[in-house]
């Protein structure tokens, strides 16, 4: 009884909202980008900025150098002359609709993801998506977390939904999977399947570990097909499921813990290199798989025009092997004659 009710407990804990606000490097020294980021000032790279700029103090004392450790427990840090408190950390999933933006600031005015939730004390969006685009996207106020979620490095895959114009091939599906160049350089695609086929439009699912902008626009397009509607369903662990457009929710412990475990690690360039190359290897092999079956027919169908007309392969192999039987036996026979000529020539002398 006391195992079950435990695991009953730690079930229920799992699926609460996830909110804390326990910081990395509690007790202990970090970098001075880390605590920024932790804090929600951003991904790390914009906290190193806001260092070199020499907008941070600590302990009343501006920073300029990069690599400096405190103490988020002891030290006083300062922004722009404000003291950085330790808020709650939260994590929302929302289901973008079309036409809402993913940027905090727009000198428009127009409707931004952060509108929809309202709580916007340091809130920014995960993996962006276009106007056009929409479906799953993560709001946090945890810097360090969006920084490993969005950099390529750790390979968390993106899962997409897409609506193209016209009935794609499978020539053009090959050549999307073997990676199309753009003009900032190759885009790759984890999988893609067509998951659909109607008279006018083709429905796929695609996905992504990297996240150049406009990226699955611009790869369908170098084939011939334009986007009518684009979608994501899921970043890593964390699915849409049933969310309404325009809703959302706070994730779940759980969620937030496989997050976190699936970035605990980036794939290092050697994986990436491994993979690389036995995707290369793989393709060639492929390759001269349909080199030697283009070869054989080639072979098959000169054998097919050198039998003459009215008879079938089968009988001409037939004919082939007789006439060579024909001719050893014949050879034979000629030799024989010629050994008993040979030895009554002799018996007369």
């Amino acid at each position: 009884m006391n195992k079950e009710s435990s695991r009953k407990r730690s079930r229920r804990y799992d699926q609460r909202p996830a909110r804390t606000s326990r910081k990395a490097g509690d007790g202990e020294s970090v970098r001075l980008q880390k605590v920024l980021a932790a804090a929600g000032y951003g991904s790390r790279r914009h906290c190193e900025e806001l260092i070199t700029a020499g907008r941070v103090q600590v302990n009343r004392k501006v920073v300029t150098e990069l690599g400096v450790k405190v103490d988020p427990g002891s030290d006083e840090v300062r922004v722009d002359g404000d003291v950085i408190e330790r808020p709650t950390l939260r994590y929302y999933v929302l289901n973008k609709p079309q036409g809402v933006l993913s940027t905090n600031s727009d000198p428009d005015g127009r409707i931004r993801v952060v509108d929809l939730i309202g709580d916007s004390n340091h809130l920014f969006t995960i993996g962006r998506l276009d106007r056009s685009s929409e479906g799953l996207i993560i709001v946090t106020n945890d810097g360090d977390l969006a920084n490993k979620i969005a950099h390529p490095s750790y390979q968390i895959n993106k899962v997409y939904t897409v609506r193209v114009a016209g009935n794609i091939q499978r020539e053009q599906l090959a050549e999307v999977r073997q990676g199309v160049y753009l003009s900032d350089g190759k885009a790759n695609v984890e999988s893609m399947r067509v998951k659909k086929r109607h008279k006018q439009t083709t429905e796929l699912e695609m996905v992504l570990a990297e996240g150049k902008n406009r990226e699955i626009r611009r790869v369908l397009a170098r084939v011939g097909h334009k986007v009518l509607q684009l979608k994501r369903i899921a970043i890593g662990p964390v699915r849409l499921g049933e969310l309404p457009e325009g809703a959302y929710r706070e994730l779940t412990v759980a969620e937030v813990k496989a997050l976190k475990r699936v970035t605990s690690e980036p794939s290092s360039p050697s994986t990436r290199r491994k993979y690389a190359k036995r995707k290369a290897t793989t393709g060639n092999a492929k390759r001269k798989v349909v080199k030697k079956t283009q070869q054989g027919r080639r072979k098959k169908s000169d054998d097919s025009r050198s039998t003459t007309p009215g008879t079938t392969r089968k009988s001409a192999r037939g004919a082939a092997r007789n006439s060579k039987t024909r001719s050893s036996k014949s050879s034979s026979g000629s030799s024989r004659r010629k050994s008993a000529k040979k030895r009554n020539v002799r018996k007369r002398r």
